[in-house]
């Protein structure tokens, strides 16, 4: 068989259900009924709807076509570059599925929810264990959110030491969300330039914080998948003024038992566990952002928390200096579920283990490409890799036509035009669980888009050109969606 482009023996032409089904065709047999038929009064069944009529086959062939026209993590490799697209194991959803856990209502009691307050109480030490820091709030709903609770937690602990400040340092390095969480909250950003080698230096630090400033929000590593190296002077330098760090954790698969965050600094750190701690995501969900705390920090968390009474697990609501509920009920419980699944089975060491194999994969690639893509920052990274497009701009090909033309190959495109303090970004993470041979793939189709820039540059721009849509004006489709559905009878 041919190594091709692309995939085939796909049918991208799929009509709607209603423009499929026809009188008369069935999905099952039903056994003659010996009972009576009775009369059911009209008003219980509403106006009738007409369902298309559909063999099984019908059904199956249509919702695996569908499938077919999307890519996922179970298709291939993901490697959106800040996102920690990788697989997870389907024993952990396995786990979030068990009847008992997926049906617990969360307005019982404590005394019927023991098993479920266990795990969260559990999860909640673990996280602390593994950040370095000492106490955890469970309920933010994702990572912005958990931003959001850190920001809370800033204010909260000004206000209780009757200090006024109006401000937050945010590097250009840190994720797009930060200046909004802190911009929520009441605080004005202040933009902190990173250096020539992508890092922040402690003494643009010093030169900008002041007793007006509540802090700095750091992502480490940040954007450009590198650690930053003077992590602990910045926090000295803030905490000399007053002020407190927050950590984006958000990169945490490239540190997992490798940094203290506590020892770096960090007095708030919010976790993605639907990117670190094994959730399927995308989408727009599912998500949980839970935020680690200081000691000194602890009283200021959300309520409730979990703890254990003595041999009873409680759901804790008093705390006079809390932030409040931030999240309806106590967290996504589901997720919260895979990520203790999947911290009892990796343990310690398969957690280290984990973040260190990420590192490698991210390196390797770098090292493969770093001469058929121009790479701003030549340092090794972390868990991802950024190129630009500075080396096609002759041939008149963007990053955006190189991501395109990946499609055509059977490959989902990495992060572009992000980070922004790099021009044409090309952003690559290829997480832990990509195998070499995978990772090769990748590379060799990298190497020949960049050799199709130089000589087949026609390629490129009309890419893609055997998916079931080509090019979409992406800002129109975002501004003014278009959702079309069969048209059903009207009510009487």
């Amino acid at each position: 068989m041919k190594n091709g482009v692309g995939t085939s023996g796909l049918i991208l032409d799929e009509p709607l259900l209603w423009e499929k089904g026809k009188k008369g065709r069935k999905g099952m047999s039903i056994p003659h009924s010996d009972v009576p038929q009775a009369p059911l009064d009209e008003e219980l069944t509403g106006t009738p709807v007409d369902f298309p009529d559909l063999s099984e086959v019908d059904v199956v062939r249509h919702y695996t076509r569908l499938s077919q026209w999307n890519f996922g993590v179970d298709s291939g490799m993901y490697p959106l570059g800040s996102c920690t697209m990788k697989y997870n194991p389907k024993i952990n959803e396995k786990q979030a599925a068990t009847p008992q856990l997926a049906a617990a209502h969360p307005m019982l009691d404590d005394q019927y929810s023991q098993g479920v307050l266990q795990i969260m109480y559990e999860l909640q030490n673990y996280l602390a264990d593994i950040t370095g820091l000492d106490a955890v709030s469970l309920q933010p709903a994702a990572g912005a959110h958990g931003e959001l609770t850190g920001m809370l937690i800033f204010n909260a602990y000004h206000q209780s030491h009757d200090s006024k400040r109006t401000k937050i340092l945010i590097p250009d390095t840190a994720h797009g969300t930060n200046p909004a969480s802190a911009a929520l909250c009441g605080y004005r950003a202040i933009a902190l330039k990173s250096n020539e080698n992508g890092m922040l230096d402690a003494a643009d630090v010093r030169e900008l914080m002041d007793e007006e400033t509540a802090g700095i929000m750091l992502t480490n590593p940040n954007t450009l998948g590198l650690f930053e190296g003077q992590v602990r002077q910045i926090a000295d330098i803030v905490h000399a003024k007053g002020g407190l760090v927050y950590g984006d954790g958000a990169n945490m698969n490239a540190v997992l038992g490798v940094a203290d965050m506590k020892k770096c600094g960090v007095d708030v750190l919010h976790l993605n566990l639907h990117k670190t701690f094994s959730t399927p995501h995308g989408g727009g969900g599912p998500g949980a952002g839970p935020v680690c705390v200081t000691k000194e920090l602890e009283p200021f968390l959300p309520v409730p928390r979990a703890w254990k009474d003595g041999d009873i697990y409680r759901l804790e609501q008093d705390r006079k200096d809390s932030i409040g509920r931030v999240h309806g009920f106590h967290g996504n419980f589901g997720v919260l579920v895979r990520a203790y699944s999947y911290i009892l089975s990796m343990g310690a060491e398969g957690l280290r283990k984990a973040s260190q194999l990420a590192v490698l994969n991210a390196n390797y690639i770098r090292e493969q490409l770093k001469d058929t893509f121009h790479l701003p920052y030549p340092q090794p990274c972390m868990h991802e890799c950024v190129f630009s497009d500075q080396l096609q701009k002759d041939y008149k090909v963007t990053t955006l036509d190189m991501a395109k033309r990946l499609i055509d190959y059977g490959f989902h495109p990495p992060t572009i035009y992000f980070p922004l303090i790099v021009h044409g970004a090309i952003m690559i993470e290829p997480t832990e669980t990509e195998c070499k041979e995978d990772i090769d793939q990748f590379i060799a189709t990298m190497k020949e888009i960049a050799r199709e820039a130089k000589e087949e540059p026609d390629k490129l721009r009309n890419a893609p050109q055997i998916s079931k849509v080509r090019r979409l004006d992406e800002v129109q489709a975002a501004r003014c969606p278009c959702l079309t559905g069969p048209t059903l009878p009207a009510e009487q």
